[in-house]
């Protein structure tokens, strides 16, 4: 299906509904010239040629609006190379069972449904956004920590910025989340932009919170009344269920591993792409996961232990400069020969602005655009590094042009060694017009474009009863391209 051919398919679709009536929250709030930007690569010249200004305007307005709101699923990456995916579906749906014991939603509406296209992922609609009543009450968090609530997770005592003068444990609270850093820590109240998110009951005092000597942990709201109702999975199965958005887990499937083979990973924290390699080739070959930064390094090995993977090797290490310029002898780490690898794996540093939830971005225009420099220094190291025959993946989390098709468009010309493949599976939409490739090319990316099918209006059990289509579409932002290097 060719980008207008889909473009034109959600305007029969969203036909009759108003973006704000979609919208609980307000759009993601970004600095003006960010907006103006963004807003002139939605509306490219080859865009408004393939779908024209008015649907082009719209399909930008529903990305403003849905980045404020979280997926209508959750999505889990079940650790089939240690068991079978029923027995984890299983095992998972009567852990989470024991955590609704006593909760408000019902038991009987726990849904663990198995991805029609990919073996390894378990999905899990969400109830939202629900009917809760915001108290007197209010505890503001920081909007991290508030995107994280949306998703189902509960409010640790470092997210909390302010709360009331004399909460104590046991307080019912409102959890608020502050949009723009702007609630000076320890306040007693906060009447900043901010938005609701659900309502909880205190698990710590006041004093507790911002009176201690040192830094205090641990769960400081237990959301009972979310607005967005999801799972927590707070040490569920660690090593059977491990949470990943959806695209990232198709994003290994790409890549495809094979048992044997030698892999590197470039940017690899926090390592859940690093172990689902692993995992795809039966923890057979040799995963060389690289960052530079070395408590990420920490946690991919952490992450590593808890599935019980031994072919992963973890380097702090700048991946720009992973190519030695001179023969290594016997040296196991990096900077590795050239040609060392069968397939790579450049999940870049990129803006993140297909992340969802994410309400409000503060960063410059300056900021924003970053990051094409040192994504395109990764790539020079990538093909070096790939040997002849093998296979390269690029991926980001973001929305623009610029960290996307220009990339490909760019790495299609600098090396006339790649060409474009095909990808399996391919669940996503096409790439997006505007960086000169070619209709043929375009249908080889793979673009997750939540725009195109954003609806929060679809009740819970319309969502539940077609889960699995809907998640291909309700996803995080997100660009994923596959070469071969001849």
């Amino acid at each position: 299906m060719t980008y207008a051919e889909v473009v034109a398919k959600t305007q029969t679709i969203h036909a009759s509904l108003n973006i704000e009536e979609m919208s609980i929250f307000p759009r993601i709030s970004l600095k003006p010239e960010v907006s103006d930007y963004l807003r002139s690569v939605f509306l490219n010249k080859e865009v408004l040629a393939a779908v024209g200004h008015q649907e082009a305007e719209c399909r930008f307005q529903k990305l403003l609006a849905c980045l404020s709101h979280p997926p209508l699923h959750t999505c889990v990456r079940a650790s089939t190379h240690l068991a079978p995916l029923e027995e984890i579906r299983h095992k998972l749906g009567e852990e989470l069972k024991k955590q609704m014991c006593g909760s408000s939603a019902e038991e009987g509406s726990l849904q663990i449904l198995p991805h029609p296209r990919i073996p390894d992922v378990l999905l899990l609609p969400v109830d939202g956004p629900r009917p809760v009543k915001q108290l007197s009450s209010e505890v503001v968090v920081g909007a991290q920590c508030g995107s994280a609530v949306l998703r189902g997770a509960h409010v640790f005592v470092p997210g909390i910025v302010a709360s009331p003068k004399y909460m104590k444990a046991g307080d019912a609270v409102s959890v608020l989340s502050d949009l723009e850093g702007r609630c000076t820590r320890g306040a007693t109240s906060f009447q900043g932009n901010r938005v609701f998110v659900g309502n909880g009951v205190a698990q710590i005092d006041r004093s507790g919170i911002f009176c201690t000597a040192e830094p205090a942990k641990g769960i400081g709201v237990r959301m009972v009344e979310p607005l967005y109702q999801s799972p927590s999975f707070d040490g569920v199965l660690p090593n059977m269920a491990f949470l990943q958005n959806l695209p990232s887990v198709v994003v290994g499937h790409v890549l495809g591993p094979r048992p044997g083979e030698r892999i590197l990973d470039m940017c690899a924290a926090p390592g859940g792409k690093t172990c689902h390699i692993a995992a795809l080739m039966g923890d057979q070959g040799e995963v060389v996961a690289l960052d530079r930064i070395q408590n990420k390094i920490d946690r991919i090995r952490q992450n590593a232990q808890m599935l019980h993977l031994r072919s992963i090797k973890v380097y702090c290490f700048n991946s720009t400069r992973a190519v030695s310029s001179e023969p290594t002898q016997g040296a196991e780490g990096p900077p590795f020969p050239p040609e060392s690898f069968d397939r790579v794996l450049l999940d870049a540093p990129c803006s993140g602005l297909g992340q969802r939830p994410i309400m409000s971005c503060t960063w410059s225009l300056k900021e924003i655009c970053s990051y094409q420099p040192l994504q395109r220094k990764l790539f020079h190291a990538a093909v070096r590094l790939l040997k002849r025959g093998g296979v390269l993946v690029y991926s980001t989390c973001t929305v623009t042009l610029a960290e996307n098709e220009e990339q490909i468009a760019w790495a299609l010309e600098t090396f006339p060694c790649l060409t474009l493949q095909p990808q399996e599976p391919h669940i996503g939409a096409e790439g997006m017009p505007g960086a000169g490739l070619a209709p043929e090319q375009l249908r080889l990316l793979q673009r997750f474009s939540p725009e195109l099918s954003w609806d929060q209006t679809a009740t819970m059990t319309a969502a539940a009863a077609t889960l699995p289509r809907r998640a291909d579409g309700d996803t995080i932002g997100f660009f994923i391209a596959k070469f071969l290097k001849d």
